[in-house]
């Protein structure tokens, strides 16, 4: 089962990029990608292929690359944002240490660092409303390369995506309308060269880049389809929404059968929690709130676990959703 990953970048600090734009396109696009992929996948487990029409299981195979795709390129595109990205032009700035064998290694491969952005923003442009374009890594020699992905599942052979721009219209319409070029831009200031640059080291050293969860490892966390699965299996498990209020205030809505608690107030309700049940505590991405709040609570004694990636991913999960509400 393809699980959904959290999301890496916070969107509320992105420069030029709402919250609805990143929520939007990583619950509804990113999300459905992976739904997609565990039902073809669940279909392919299933298939007698000794039975099946050959054109049946050529489209399902060819389906399953195109969701892979999708979730691998949309999984480095949130993974590639959340940071300065004028560090290597500007050699200064948050994350510019950990940014310069990334830096040094394209100067190698494009004589500059000027001549690599030329190139990406020029194949962002002609690409636009249709693709993808990608910083990938050559492990065959060994090198980096720009390159242009129309669809998702034509990345060339045995390299690994470092950086990706997604040029797909749900990328950037509900936001810059057909100002494709305000939407290379704001990508551009908000790279996470840091990232980048794991992602090359692991690649270079024979890894696969994975990209990595933002979250606290130090309190135990729970993914939502956990959660789901337990929940679906009737365990009775506390479900904990502490979003901030003035967050919560201005949702509609909510996960199915949680109950709303102030996460500044976790002394004064806590005591309404049975000690007996377990408790899954969810923020709205899986961040600093959730986290903070199951410490608080592990610390009073109960088995409470923080969800992985918040209400975000539940809901790209396909989680169900209730109307908000205050008990």
């Amino acid at each position: 089962m393809q699980h959904v990953i959290q999301i890496p970048c916070k969107p509320w600090t992105l420069n030029g990029f709402s919250d609805r734009l990143m929520v939007s396109h990583y619950e509804d696009v990113y999300g459905a990608a992976v739904r997609s992929l565990n039902a073809i996948r669940d279909r392919l487990a299933t298939l007698d292929v000794a039975a099946v029409p050959g054109y049946d299981l050529r489209a399902l195979k060819q389906e399953e690359v195109a969701a892979m795709g999708s979730v691998a390129l949309h999984e480095v595109y949130f993974a590639s944002l959340g940071g300065d990205g004028g560090v290597l032009f500007t050699g200064s700035g948050s994350g510019t240490r950990l940014a310069e064998p990334i830096s040094a290694a394209l100067e190698q491969r494009f004589g500059s660092l000027t001549a690599w952005r030329r190139e990406f923003v020029a194949l962002a442009q002609v690409v636009s409303g249709r693709g993808w374009v990608l910083l990938s890594y050559s492990r065959r020699d060994g090198t980096l390369q720009n390159q242009i992905v129309i669809g998702d599942s034509q990345v060339m052979i045995d390299t690994v995506p470092l950086l990706a721009l997604d040029m797909y219209e749900h990328a950037y319409q509900v936001e810059f309308s057909g100002n494709a070029t305000a939407y290379i831009d704001a990508f551009m200031r908000n790279i996470d060269w840091a990232g980048v640059a794991n992602r090359f080291k692991d690649a270079a050293q024979g890894g696969s880049a994975v990209v990595r969860s933002p979250s606290d490892q130090t309190v135990p966390a729970i993914t939502v389809e956990e959660l789901a699965s337990r929940l679906a299996g009737g365990e009775a498990i506390q479900v904990i929404d502490a979003r901030p209020r003035y967050h919560f205030s201005r949702s509609t809505d909510m996960m199915q059968g949680a109950i709303y608690r102030d996460p500044e107030r976790v002394d004064e309700w806590c005591k309404e929690l049975s000690p007996d049940a377990p408790v899954a505590v969810y923020c709205s991405y899986g961040f600093n709130v959730g986290c903070a709040v199951t410490g608080v609570l592990r610390q009073r004694g109960f088995d409470a676990r923080y969800v992985q990636g918040g209400l975000s991913a539940w809901y790209a999960a396909g989680g169900e959703r209730a109307l908000r509400r205050e008990d």
